[in-house]
């Protein structure tokens, strides 16, 4: 296991953290598509064509699940995460296109301890997806339930 950097005492409103970036394919698109969203525009190139997108375009699940995957590879997975109750906003802002690269950034929005619970806090957040022009193509704002550093047993 690795070790945890991140405890509930470790958010503070305001902090941004860079989650990376990502490339999407086409391929990948359809193959997500044709799981998880298989609407026209998003399974194939000549119905995207003819749509009011005017080409293939990603599912914004795909988008949501490729930020999801990159919060829990550069933070979740390095703090004392313990799950979620839920996500309160998602906005597709723009379509996510082949070959569009996405920057993601998790900001911090609010932090307070849980009054039921003790050992653990909630921590609102921010995740933002930016293209490579510059335009926000997802957001949502969720929370999160981080185990407190001072619950830990001393060793």
């Amino acid at each position: 296991m690795a070790t945890l950097e991140y405890y509930f005492e470790d958010f503070a409103v305001g902090d941004t953290f860079d989650l990376g970036e990502y490339t999407f394919t086409a391929d990948e698109i359809v193959h997500f598509a044709r799981q998880f969203d298989p609407q026209p525009f998003h399974i194939d190139e000549a119905a995207g064509r003819e749509s009011h997108f005017g080409g293939l375009v990603a599912s914004g699940w795909h988008t949501c699940s490729i930020m999801m995957r990159m919060n829990v590879d550069k933070l979740l997975s390095r703090s004392s995460s313990m799950g979620s109750p839920g996500v309160e906003q998602i906005e597709w802002l723009k379509p996510v296109r082949p070959g569009d690269t996405v920057t993601v950034t998790s900001s911090t929005l609010e932090v307070r301890a849980s009054k039921s619970r003790p050992d653990r806090g909630i921590v609102r957040q921010l995740w933002t997806a930016t293209n490579q022009h510059g335009e926000e193509v997802c957001r949502f704002r969720g929370t999160g339930l981080y185990l407190k550093r001072t619950a830990q047993p001393s060793v």
